[in-house]
């Protein structure tokens, strides 16, 4: 009898932890002490789950074209050694607990995005562009280690949205601290979404994203070490055949890799493009009103490169043609100069290499920045 209810007590488990998911992953990586990743049948993806996708026909590979996410010359992005390699017609996906849905739900609650009202606590420093309609935007960026509290956020990342009177539909993807949410100090990478149900979600917390890659799954931690940045080239756009968004990582020496998407059935404002792009660092202070520092916790001084940046941030506009962000009217963001700081420039940040539009971002946070 004991047996029997050991079985049933890690049957149940099982469930939970594989976000209400009854498949039997075919292989799972241990990457970490806390962190496993389950290779999930495709078909059988937890983010299939959603109510809106019963009849939801999985896109395999996006139909954008590869000289419209082409990438500059730039600093090489960092390698996260490849620990996960899963059986074809198979996922990666972060295997679930029980306290990492519930908080995902309560961080997403929180989370900030520059269509809504001014959020108490939060601080941002960015570009954006709100003269759409868009169908993506791209940039090269960097992610630090950070001394982020466990009830403060810091995080870097590109964005696409659009807003009507009371609703909002909204994409972001990027580099993250939180270790309210991931519980450690690591810098992640994530997904961002909220649709026409009014609630927000984080990577594969609850259902909608829908992962294709079988290496790069949207949320991953990277080991960086303090001082030295890592880099990333993400691309969020929409399929020109399905009106999905895409989420694609590009290389620079390899070929792109798709890793998901965001089906079109998520949404309600989103069929024709987005209104807004952008791209920028935000900070959440804690309870007590102390901020976190943002980029690499250095005020952009001058001619020095020594904080956070964006470069190479292209937008492909209505027709799908890439240009570049300042060809179009932006808005810059700095809603705490006290604490962050702004430079925009058009120079060469790395010797030799002619990366065009760009912008240094952060500062030290650490103090009370105001509401």
């Amino acid at each position: 009898m004991a047996l029997v209810v050991n079985l049933l007590s890690l049957l149940f488990s099982t469930v939970i932890v594989h976000s209400n998911q009854n498949t039997v992953p075919l292989r799972s990586f241990k990457i970490s002490e806390n962190v496993t990743y389950d290779c999930i049948d495709i078909y059988k993806q937890p983010g299939l789950q959603h109510p809106f996708l019963k009849t939801h026909k999985i896109q395999m590979k996006s139909s954008v074209s590869r000289p419209e996410l082409k990438m500059q010359t730039g600093k090489n992005e960092t390698s996260n050694k490849r620990k996960i390699v899963c059986p074809n017609d198979t996922v990666p996906i972060l295997r679930n607990t029980k306290e990492y849905v519930t908080n995902s739900q309560m961080f997403a609650e929180k989370h900030f995005h520059p269509l809504s009202a001014d959020s108490p606590g939060t601080h941002i420093a960015g570009v954006r562009s709100s003269v759409g309609p868009f169908r993506g935007v791209q940039a090269w960026f960097s992610g630090n280690s950070l001394n982020v509290g466990n009830d403060q956020v810091s995080y870097s990342h590109i964005y696409i949205g659009s807003g009507s009177e009371n609703q909002v539909n909204y994409i972001s993807a990027g580099w993250i601290i939180n270790p309210g949410l991931y519980e450690d100090q690591r810098v992640w990478t994530f997904g961002f979404w909220k649709g026409k149900d009014g609630k927000g979600c984080y990577n594969t917390a609850c259902s909608g994203f829908v992962q294709v890659s079988k290496v790069i799954p949207i949320v991953e931690p990277y080991d960086l070490k303090t001082g030295v940045p890592g880099w990333m080239r993400y691309s969020i756009h929409q399929d020109k055949n399905t009106g999905n968004w895409w989420i694609t990582q590009l290389m620079k020496d390899a070929p792109n890799e798709d890793i998901g998407y965001w089906p079109k059935e998520l949404f309600n404002l989103l069929d024709n493009g987005a209104n807004m792009v952008g791209v920028g660092g935000v900070v959440q202070a804690s309870r007590s009103g102390l901020s976190p520092p943002m980029g690499n916790g250095n005020l952009p001084n001058g001619g020095r490169q020594d904080s956070g940046i964006f470069t190479n941030i292209e937008v492909l506009n209505s027709n799908y043609k890439q240009r570049k962000m300042n060809s179009f009217r932006t808005e810059n963001l700095l809603d705490s100069d006290k604490c962050y700081g702004l430079r925009i420039g058009t120079v060469k940040p790395f010797h030799r290499t002619h990366l065009g539009f760009f912008f240094n971002y952060g500062g030290p946070g650490g103090i009370s920045c105001g509401v």
